[in-house]
């Protein structure tokens, strides 16, 4: 059996596993369907990939540009139906398991097409990327569709400590699909919203600190953060790239690992990934619906106590482990917690200002060629560009020295062995686990433009579980596991380098008995009632 075929059986495997969930009621039936439900309507021809495209985006211009109005796509594909009808006419009986499938792209991703890649930023709309992604490259070699690009926190959220999670200067504020005054968390706010809501399937985010994992709990889906290096970089607006990789956000685990499979691999362009080749599978093969049967599970709890609505729904995931024959570990210490704040800021000041400098000297048609430009842009635009916060990390990373600075050097090497080899690793062989696990989040807070997000400020009543495995660059995955006052709260796993199949492994035997996830409603505030004006 081709490796298409196998990917195929498992999802349609998967597909039979989840029970249907209703959606919003005037919804088509493609906007919360999986792949596997997608794919078997297209296999059958009541559905192809140009209506289906089309769907999206006569949603995405009914919810996302008007309604609720989540401002969480920022542009689509000028060409889509166009490549969608292409797509149909060379669909074949063995085509691959996102073939025809749109999917959207968080706007740090480079396409080289007539779509623009701004980080948000109205400093990078002059010209398109020039080039594709390696991400993109491989989306367009399996027959994805690519509709359009996403919302996000406004350079990944690394311009200022004061910012308001997707806010930017091109798409303004991206708003949560379960309360419309809550946040979406960041900084890939629009492509979790948009998988939220039922705009697109399956999205791609980024993340070099919680950027994928805290959108993803926020607005109730699955999310991947990668291993560093399992996942090509280049093309990608960075940050840091001791951190920086993308990842898939689904609305459930099967979907996830099937995006994860095409994207994941080696790329000369990008020298962390080496090894990928070697690592890399077809992670539908780890939809077990028995994944928790046996695994062995460490509840960090040093990562937990900061949110009720968060340690309860926690709980409530480890009853189900429990029930479900997982050997549960409870507490277990993560070594050096306290101590990675510090050496991580550090070596993401640093990196911002050389990484951000070699990307933009990839990008012709552009004013800005440097932070420093960027720095004196924002400045000469402050109205648009800094109507609620300003740029002080980007101030900090410019006054930074090159990567050769011993402060740099020795961050960089505390960073890695604290967060990896002595925290992670150390924690997982203690008790010979598989896993570890925490709250994600806690519910989605308020949007507030003036104070910013309370992630950013410390407010200990948020908490967040992103930090170790974003540090030591080793695989996590988020899934809703509860409700608190109708929003979603997810729980985390996360692990050894290169762990991906066992944490998926998990995360599906989970979803399989929690049948969590449920659409959103559009409401207003928590206590609102839905928007009249949704379809």
């Amino acid at each position: 059996m081709s490796r298409s075929a196998v990917c195929l059986a498992a999802l349609a495997t998967a597909l039979i596993a989840v029970p249907a969930i209703a959606a919003d009621s005037t919804a088509p039936a493609s906007a919360y369907a999986s792949i596997a439900q997608l794919q078997q309507r297209m296999d059958t021809g009541t559905l192809d990939s140009r209506q289906l495209t089309k769907q999206f985006l006569g949603r995405i211009q009914h919810i996302d540009q008007s309604g609720p109005t989540l401002r969480a796509v920022l542009g689509t594909n000028p060409d889509a139906l166009k490549l969608a009808g292409a797509l149909d006419a060379k669909r074949t009986k063995a085509h691959g398991p996102l073939y025809g499938i749109p999917v959207l792209l968080k706007d740090n991703i480079d396409t080289g097409d007539r779509m623009l890649t701004t980080a948000g930023s109205f400093a990078l709309t002059d010209a398109p990327a020039p080039h594709d992604s390696a991400v993109a490259e491989r989306l367009r070699q399996a027959g994805v569709l690519i509709l359009g690009k996403t919302n996000l926190s406004e350079w990944a959220d690394m311009r200022s400590d004061h910012a308001s999670s997707g806010w930017s200067g091109v798409g303004a504020q991206t708003r949560n699909p379960y309360a419309l005054d809550r946040n979406p968390c960041g900084s890939s706010s629009g492509s979790a919203a948009a998988v939220a809501a039922g705009l697109v399937t399956v999205a791609i985010g980024t993340e070099t600190d919680g950027s994928i994992i805290c959108p993803a709990s926020m607005n109730g889906i699955v999310g991947i953060k990668p291993t560093l290096g399992l996942v090509s970089r280049s093309g990608i607006v960075p940050i840091s790239h001791n951190q920086d990789t993308a990842g898939p956000l689904a609305r459930n685990v099967a979907d996830a690992a099937a995006l994860l499979s095409v994207i994941a691999g080696s790329d000369s362009r990008d020298p962390a990934t080496a090894e990928a080749d070697k690592h890399a599978t077809d992670y539908t093969r780890s939809l077990d619906p028995n994944g928790l049967k046996g695994k062995r599970i460490g509840v960090v709890r040093q990562l937990a106590g900061n949110e009720p609505n968060a340690d309860r729904v926690l709980e409530q995931a480890i009853a189900i482990m429990k029930a479900q024959g997982a050997i549960i570990v409870d507490p277990v210490t993560l070594p050096h917690l306290s101590e990675l704040n510090a050496p991580e800021n550090t070596v993401l000041q640093y990196d911002l200002k050389y990484d951000l400098n070699a990307y933009l000297a990839t990008r012709t048609g552009l004013k800005v060629h440097t932070l420093a430009d960027l720095i004196a842009f924002n400045q000469r635009e402050a109205v648009r560009e800094m109507p609620w916060f300003g740029q002080q990390l980007f101030e900090q990373a410019q006054a930074k020295g090159p990567l050769t600075d011993k402060a740099y050097l020795d961050a960089q090497t505390k960073a890695k062995q604290l967060a990896g080899p002595e925290g992670i690793d150390a924690a997982l062989a203690k008790d010979h686990l598989d896993a570890l696990l925490a709250p994600s989040w806690g519910p989605a807070f308020v949007t507030d433009p003036v104070l910013g997000d309370h992630i950013v400020s410390g407010d200990p009543n948020i908490g967040g579980a992103s930090q170790p495995a974003a540090v030591a660059g080793y695989p996590s995955i988020t899934m809703p596991a509860g409700w608190a006052h109708g929003l979603p709260v997810g729980i985390v796993l996360f692990g050894a380098k290169w762990s991906e199949p066992t944490l998926i492994s998990i995360a599906y035997g989970f979803e399989q008995h929690s049948h969590a996830w449920q659409p959103p409603k559009f409401l207003d505030t928590v206590d609102g009632t839905p928007v009249a004006a949704t379809r």
